[in-house]
């Protein structure tokens, strides 16, 4: 075996750097969405078992939905990406740009054991270039692929080593050899593969059988007329440790996938569900079809699916013509391959197993799989296909005659395809120009027209994408997702008629439900959401609720393990005002997944509602053990533990708080919350530093402003309250203890009666029965000397709250001051004293001014989650309350209660002043 030089590697380094490095700039599009955003196992929060337990995509092996692709290796290497860079593309996008340079070396030290140094370095560049693996290197989940070759070239080239001298076995390289199958396996399912290119590499070329010796000597030893040769013996020795291997795997791998196939529908494959011949028929183009890609590789697109190939229904379909001539062409190079020897038949035989049995898992002619042709699982494919083009090319290049035209047309086919490629490489810079270049290609695809519309929705260009999901409509009239993406931006645009339409037709394509009658096998599991969508849109109708429940339940009756829907039913039922029917709700879903943190969260606010707290912040210490960064819980379990009044739980409130901003430094609300607790804590600057900090994230925060001129006003600071008042009343004029706050400031501290004045009777303009304010209205009549007003504006207040007692004495203050002033026939009052009663009394009134603004955040684990054909993913929709808290800790309880028993000692004594006089 050839070793592979510096400069050699060096060449293809820089080959593969030429053609890829705009790579680096593409994005995360089509199936890394749901493999990279969407896949929680990427998070170091994540226990790593969680890896081995899942598929590919992050879903429960066990879970029907599950896809069943088993790849925790490649997944593990996403983790690591993640680790390092989170979800920075550039990483991911270089990391895969590194193994397929590691699988074109080890490609070329593969390729020379059947190929001499210059044919192996052109199979080499030509896998490099090769724009078939644009998806396998530029899309971030073609690294299943990459690192799957790795491995699996790995293996073979370990298994080469297993022959000693005279023909002896030589154990461990064979050890290895499984080793590296089953980490190959671990990385994609086709890595399985190589264990069949080992038996035919150990019987055809490293013992040098032909297909007609064994024949011979298979007729021989039936005949009697002769035994087993040793060598023959030894070979098939290691065959049964390899294929005990193999079959070892497989029952792991079935084991893992607890022996269910995946549930495809129709339209990902349609010849899987199509009756014969069409289906025979149809799987058997495909393979020329595949061929062809690899051999013209001008129009790559990145979705077959559905409509892009049309059913081959007959025999008298022109289409079955190439069928026939591949597989001709086929068997012609088989019989070549295994009748004659010589080293040009060994390497026709190595590249056409390379070509046909990596294949065969993908092939669709022994199980289906949820794709028509993908051209990802050409990567390893392409690669024998690489050795046969370089073998034939050293042929022509040794004839005088052909040798410059054999020149001429390798530098054209490797630059050309350099150049395909490059430019190929652009198109998965982001989904709309992926899917727009795919829409080049095929416009009989429906999922394309859906999938240029969920990229134009993601831009909030809804106009726009209604028109490629209704040509979606038009292209498939029965595809259930399109209607469903229809009807989702009809929403979006407002038009809730229309949407409504669409859900109603795309529910009509369901099956019809059958009582008793499971479909777990029929019915998508994304295509269910038509139901959860259409449930949540009529229920913002009050007088639909039950029409809207009635959907949920039908939905769960189609599959009673759908868990969206129990999660969208319990918050419909909290809607309805039924917690205890939404509890049940919950607690059913959380018997399909108890590691799902949302449905914790949701389950507190069940107790909220249910007026158990000690229940809800259970529920919310759970959410957060499953998930520490649960913003939504982190928020809400502080908020929890501030209204409890119980001071030893707020350290632990202000550190959730303190999280909290960390993953959400743009919400105010956390900052302000902060604040409350400091107020709460009596730590006056750091409440005026959160305070500060809410209002510059948002300056017209209600509750963020009145708090902070409350505080300066507590603080003896009332001058600094003002401008703060100000932009609260400048957002919000009908403020009324603003207006309260600001007009006590004003006749207090800046003795200005009139300014003071405007605000009470703004109060009472918005509200003619409030207590407060007209009774500082009638303390601004007495300090203008105006007792008559006084004492009746004094006497409509009392009318208005009878049992205020400190209304009654001021009123009998203002009546004994006017029999005073009649008797001794004077102008003036001792104003000093009697102001001071009327401050006492209106600071005494404003007690209960001190505002509180919970943020209760409601999620909503229900949303338009069906997009097309795209893997659903789970989001968290927050829903904000305000509210106004009017609980008060005991503390401020007794201080309250110690500032009124004051203030009445100094009303009493001034009453004895005024009544000496």
């Amino acid at each position: 075996m050839a070793d592979i030089s510096l400069r050699e590697a060096a060449l293809i380094v820089g080959v593969v750097a030429a053609c890829y490095w705009n790579s680096l700039f593409c994005g995360f599009v089509f199936d890394d969405v749901s493999a990279i955003l969407d896949n929680k196992d990427l998070h170091p929060s994540t226990p790593l078992k969680n890896l081995f337990q899942n598929d590919f995509w992050g879903t429960p092996m066990s879970e029907e939905r599950s896809h069943k692709s088993y790849r925790p290796l490649t997944v593990l290497t996403f983790r690591l990406n993640y680790l390092f860079s989170e979800l920075n593309a550039v990483s991911y996008h270089f990391l895969n740009l590194v193994f397929h340079v590691v699988v074109c070396v080890v490609f070329l030290k593969v390729c020379k054991l059947f190929l001499d140094n210059r044919s192996s370095v052109v199979a080499s560049l030509l896998f490099a270039v090769h724009p078939i693996h644009t998806e396998a290197v530029t899309g971030v989940v073609g690294r299943a692929e990459l690192l799957s070759s790795i491995f699996f070239l790995a293996a073979f080239l370990s298994y080469t080593k297993s022959k000693g001298p005279d023909n002896t076995i030589v154990w461990t390289p064979i050890a290895v050899t499984v080793f590296l199958v089953a980490v190959a396996t671990l990385c994609k399912e086709q890595g399985i593969t190589v264990v069949g290119i080992c038996c035919v590499y150990e019987v055809f070329i490293a013992q040098g059988y032909t297909l007609p010796m064994l024949l011979d000597t298979a007729v021989q030893i039936l005949r009697g007329k002769g035994s087993i040769p040793f060598s023959m013996l030894q070979t098939l020795l290691k065959l049964i440790v390899l294929m005990f291997s193999t079959l070892l795997l497989v029952v792991v791998r079935v084991q893992v996938i607890q022996s269910q196939l995946p549930v495809f529908t129709r339209f990902d494959n349609p010849a899987a569900v199509s009756p014969s011949p069409a289906r025979q028929l149809t799987f058997n183009y495909l393979l020329p079809v595949n061929a062809w890609l690899l051999l013209n590789p001008s129009e790559l697109c990145c979705d077959w699916t559905m409509g892009t190939i049309p059913l081959v229904e007959s025999l008298l379909d022109v289409r079955n013509v190439a069928t026939l001539t591949f597989f001709c062409f086929l068997g012609s190079l088989i019989v070549f391959s295994l009748r004659y020897p010589g080293d040009s038949s060994k390497t026709v035989l190595m590249a056409l197993c390379l070509i046909v049995l990596p294949f065969i898992p993908a092939s669709n002619l022994f199980f289906p799989v949820g794709f028509v042709v993908a051209e990802r699982v050409l990567y390893v494919p392409s690669m024998g296909f690489c050795i046969l083009v370089a073998h034939g090319w050293k042929k022509l290049s040794h004839k005088s005659v052909l040798r410059k035209i054999s020149w001429v047309c390798l530098a054209v086919v490797l630059f050309t395809h350099a150049l395909k490629t490059l430019h190929r490489n652009w198109d998965w810079e982001s989904e709309y120009t992926l899917f727009m270049s795919a829409l080049k290609v095929n416009k009989n695809n429906a999922k394309l027209w859906n999938n240029v519309g969920h990229a134009l929705e993601n831009e909030k260009n809804f106009e726009r994408a209604l028109q490629f999901f209704i040509q979606a409509t038009q292209v498939q009239p029965d595809d259930i997702g399109a209607h469903m993406n229809v009807g989702r931006t009809y929403k979006n645009l407002n038009k809730t008629k229309e949407a409504e339409e669409s859900y109603m037709i795309a529910k009509s394509l369901m099956p019809q439900i059958i009582p008793g009658k499971k479909y777990a096998a029929r019915v998508a599991p994304n295509h269910l959401n038509v139901y959860i969508n259409l449930a949540n849109l009529i229920r913002a109708n009050e007088s639909r609720l039950e029409e809207a429940d009635q959907l949920y339940r039908q939905a769960i009756s189609m599959r009673p393990d759908f868990k969206q829907a129990y999660i969208s039913r319990g918050e419909l039922l909290l809607k309805m005002n039924k917690p205890l029917k939404a509890k049940e709700a919950y607690l059913r879903a959380l018997e399909l997944d108890r590691t799902n943190a949302d449905l914790w969260y949701n389950l507190a606010i069940v107790y909220i509602e249910l007026k158990d707290p000690t229940e809800a912040l259970k529920n919310f210490n759970r959410a957060l053990e499953l998930n520490p960064t649960h913003k939504l819980a982190l928020f809400n379990s502080a908020l929890l533990m501030q209204e409890s009044g119980d001071a030893r739980l707020r350290p632990e409130a202000k550190q959730r708080l303190l999280h909290y901003v960390k993953e959400e430094p743009q919400d105010a609300n956390g900052y302000f919350n902060l604040g409350m607790l400091a107020m709460d804590d009596k730590k006056d600057m750091e409440a005026e530093a959160w305070m500060k900090k809410a209002i510059r994230l948002q300056p017209n925060f209600r509750s963020a402003l009145f708090n902070l001129a409350l505080l300066y006003s507590q603080t003896a600071k009332e001058l600094m309250a003002l401008p703060v008042l100000e932009d609260l009343l400048r957002y919000y004029p009908d403020h009324t203890k603003g207006l309260i706050l600001k007009g006590d400031i004003l006749m207090n501290q800046k003795k200005d009666i009139v300014g003071a004045k405007m605000c009470f009777e703004k109060i009472l303009e918005l509200d003619p029965n409030n207590v407060q304010g007209k009774h500082n209205l009638c303390v601004v009549y007495f300090e203008e000397r105006d007792l008559i007003k006084a004492e009746k504006c004094l006497v409509e207040t009392l009318a208005l709250a009878p049992h205020e007692e400190y209304i009654q004495r001021h009123l009998n203050i203002v009546r004994s001051k006017i029999a005073s002033v009649s008797a001794t026939e004077q102008s003036s009052l001792p104003a000093d004293g009697t102001a001071t009663v009327a401050t006492e009394e209106k600071k005494n009134s404003f007690r209960n001014l001190k505002e509180v603004k919970n943020e209760q955040k409601i999620t909503q684990a229900t949303v338009d989650t069906n997009k097309g054909h795209s893997k659903n993913k789970k989001r968290t929709e927050k829903n904000n309350m305000n509210k106004e808290t009017p609980k008060k800790s005991t503390k401020e309880i007794k201080d309250i209660e110690k500032k009124r028993v004051a203030a009445l000692k100094r009303l009493e004594e001034i009453e004895r002043i005024l009544n000496g006089e």
